[in-house]
């Protein structure tokens, strides 16, 4: 296990909340200046940015910092830059920012990790504040998110199971009407409520939560770790929050090339391996495996049986279960926009 300690921040106990915004930036230097001036508009009172380019190396560096200077963002202490040596993934970028502390040295009292391509409506990140300060065990606390077509993204979810990984292969109606206490992927709440976890787009996190259960776990480069954080949240007794009434516009999977993707790269696998080996242990991690692969062969049998085209990508159930084995994939991973450093794939 390799999830991040977060004793390096100082305990501040300040009336007024302290709030330190997290933008992680790869290769996407203009929409995430966009995303930077759409923060800064809604800042609360005392709250700063952080700005991360996580090792693009395709000139975003320079291209931020010159804003940053250019836009008179250093000059006020609002926004900081900070250049990271290695792409280490989405979890070990926001540590970068989640053990920072404000410029005058001071803890944060909550930290909102906010993605490059994604940009808060007016009252967003006070609304998410607001809930913070009066539920006291709210650890963390995501908005809505929608694309720039207005479309709903799902971004409250229940843990992953074995049963969640059956019901979420097979897509078949009678056995979501048997498992659906087990959908992964439920109806979008219309009323602020806990769930078990949510998407890491826009969701506000409390200082005190990640002194008790650490920072993200740097094993995972894409993906499952903030679901890994929550699960992390939930055992130590911190809840988990959506709220539908503020919310984000999100394009969605711009730094990562997801929406080019025509197979799904080994890191997702890997990623999905280690969060069910890490919090349920390597019996149950093998039984959700063939749970999933059971329920892509119903999948897979009605689709032919019917005509209707995959809605998996390429040879998908084939990679899950060659990768379950401990077998090659027989292939590089398409290359995404995020490069993955060998010993990921």
């Amino acid at each position: 296990m390799n999830t991040v300690s977060i004793d390096t921040i100082p305990i501040d106990n300040a009336p007024d909340p302290r709030v330190l915004v997290i933008v992680l930036n790869y290769r996407t230097a203009e929409m995430t200046l966009r995303c930077v001036e759409s923060a800064l508009a809604d800042l609360p009172p005392k709250a700063e940015l952080i700005l991360i380019d996580n090792a693009s190396g395709d000139g975003s560096a320079a291209i931020l910092q010159n804003a940053v200077n250019a836009r008179g963002w250093d000059k006020d202490g609002k926004v900081r830059l900070i250049l990271s040596e290695v792409n280490g993934g989405f979890g070990a970028g926001n540590n970068i920012g989640l053990r920072a502390t404000m410029t005058d040295g001071a803890a944060p009292d909550y930290f909102y990790v906010l993605n490059s391509d994604a940009f808060p409506d007016p009252g967003c990140t006070m609304g998410l504040l607001r809930h913070m300060q009066i539920t006291p065990k709210a650890g963390m606390v995501g908005s809505h998110v929608r694309g720039d077509d207005d479309v709903p993204h799902t971004t409250a979810f229940r843990f992953p199971s074995i049963a969640g990984e059956f019901e979420g292969a097979a897509r078949f109606g009678p056995i979501s009407r048997l498992l659906h206490k087990s959908i992964v992927a439920p109806d979008l709440p219309k009323t602020t409520q806990q769930v078990d976890w949510v998407a890491g787009a826009s969701v506000m996190m409390r200082a005190d939560m990640l002194r008790d259960i650490g920072l993200f776990d740097e094993t995972f480069f894409l993906y499952f770790e903030e679901t890994d954080l929550c699960k992390r949240a939930a055992n130590a007794g911190w809840e988990r929050w959506y709220m539908p009434d503020v919310g984000v516009v999100h394009i969605g999977s711009v730094s990562t090339g997801m929406k080019e993707w025509q197979r799904m790269p080994a890191y997702w696998f890997a990623s999905r391996r280690h969060y069910f080996v890490k919090n349920h242990g390597r019996a149950y991690a093998a039984c959700a495996l063939i749970a999933r692969l059971a329920g892509g062969a119903i999948h897979t049998l009605r689709r032919s049986l019917s005509g209707k085209p995959s809605q998996d990508p390429a040879f998908f159930l084939r990679d899950l279960a060659r990768f379950g084995l401990g077998l090659p994939l027989e292939r590089k991973p398409q290359t995404p926009s995020t490069p993955v450093p060998e010993d990921r794939l």
